[in-house]
């Protein structure tokens, strides 16, 4: 055990990561050392940053818990805390069940660990991170919570309603971020396309990533988890004409049937969908679509899971995750709908479908065979140096790979690559 060492421990999205970066950058004001997702973790202090939106998720929060808590019970730990959407949405039921955490804090409160530890909020540093990300990117959250209330989803239950960020405060933090080296900026939030209604009475994301793009050191910008009722098509002009915008739009889309999208209560139909993408698609030129579909929602037929296939096939995504449907305790469709579709069943659907997707995205990337792109480099690893395209955000996205022996190159900086081969999701390069 190290004195004066917390080890931070982020589970579930992005937007918990931020909050980790939040607190590990106070607790560095205070005098202590922070490690983050350590491979072994040996500080006086564990902080587990809980993801609470799926089964899975909840499950491999409680793991982790339960892990450090033996930690704690066998002297090889001081004190152990818990925060984020875990404990915010059971702390009374996780503090009867888990008498070894000192402390849970919610979504909202975690500052309040200090406080606890006899430490305070250093002010100079509130807004400011300890970036946990390779220095040249950083997640950029302009909001919390969600107004949507889609059947499926915790989050409204977590997070309630829908805060945006002053633009002001985030573009303060921009300059920050860009004096920290940072030069690509992932624009994340639960809804990204409802930003600025609750502040300006009016949807204000491009004007916003206007502004965002408009600061001095900032090179990419690429927009995450934007909803298709209600798009803002103004948005699609700044994508297209901001040379910063990265021709990639993260958009949630669920299904497309329009029985299960009635019942999912995403207020939008099949013919509005496709139409969306069609405006998308036309009105910025080369642009790649992220998406995430639902498979086995309650009452999901075969033949509305074939639709789902047909529509996949013809839209032909460039990125697409997918999740089976997960029954979450409080959501509408836990409390007025059978959870009908067995697993078995669930797993064969999210089986064919993603077979399909690795098809399509096989063929996406073979395409780009021959082409010279914009490549950012993020790190070497063994013989290769591991770059992305504008089209591939960290993590979730192919990756372009380029032989280390050629030449040396500097993580963060970028290259003109050219693409000599393809895999189903990752690229080979050499630089020109």
């Amino acid at each position: 055990m190290k004195r004066g060492v917390v080890d931070f421990i982020s589970l579930g999205c992005s937007k918990n990561l931020v909050d980790s970066e939040l607190l590990m950058k106070q607790f560095e004001a205070n005098g202590y050392r922070c490690t983050h997702d350590s491979d072994n973790p040996q500080g006086e202090i564990a902080v587990i940053n809980t993801c609470g939106f799926i089964s899975d998720a909840k499950e491999e929060s409680i793991n982790t818990i339960l892990e450090f808590a033996q930690a704690k019970q066998q002297g090889r730990l001081s004190r152990l805390y818990v925060m984020g959407c875990l404990s915010q949405r059971y702390m009374d039921e996780l503090r009867a069940e888990l008498p070894e955490v000192d402390g849970f804090y919610g979504k909202f409160d975690f500052k309040n660990l200090l406080r606890d530890l006899g430490k305070a909020v250093v002010p100079t540093c509130d807004g400011q991170r300890s970036l946990t990300t390779p220095r040249h990117y950083a997640y950029l959250k302009i909001a919390e919570g969600c107004d949507r209330h889609c059947a499926y989803c915790a989050i409204p239950l977590i997070t309630n309603r829908h805060v945006s960020r002053p633009m002001e405060d985030i573009l303060a933090e921009v300059r920050w971020l860009v004096g920290q080296g940072v030069k690509e900026f992932q624009v994340i939030e639960q809804e990204l396309t409802y930003y600025g209604v609750d502040l300006y009475g009016r949807q204000q994301i491009a004007e916003l990533v206007r502004q965002i793009a408009a600061v001095p050191g900032v090179e990419w910008i690429r927009l995450h988890y934007a909803y298709p009722n209600q798009f803002p098509l103004e948005l699609l002009d700044v994508i297209r004409d901001t040379p910063q915008v990265c021709k990639y739009l993260d958009i949630a889309l669920q299904h497309i049937s329009d029985d299960v999208l009635r019942r999912m209560h995403r207020h939008v139909t099949k013919s509005e969908t496709l139409a969306l993408l069609d405006t998308i698609r036309q009105r910025v030129p080369g642009i790649h679509l992220r998406t995430t579909l639902m498979v086995g929602f309650p009452g999901e037929t075969d033949e509305q899971f074939a639709e789902l296939l047909d529509f996949v096939r013809e839209q032909r995504f460039e990125r697409l995750g997918a999740f089976a449907y997960s029954e979450e305790e409080g959501t509408y469709s836990q409390l007025h709908y059978a959870d009908d579709v067995s697993s078995e069943v669930k797993q064969q659907r999210l089986d064919r479908l993603m077979a399909l997707q690795q098809r399509i995205s096989a063929e996406v990337e073979a395409a780009k065979v021959g082409t010279t792109m914009k490549v950012i480099i993020d790190r070497r690893e063994g013989d290769y140096y591991i770059g992305r395209t504008e089209y591939c955000s960290p993590e979730v996205d192919p990756e372009v790979l380029i032989p280390a022996a050629a030449r040396r190159l500097r993580t963060g900086s970028f290259y003109n690559v050219k693409i000599t081969d393809a895999e189903e999701f990752d690229l080979y390069g050499e630089v020109v």
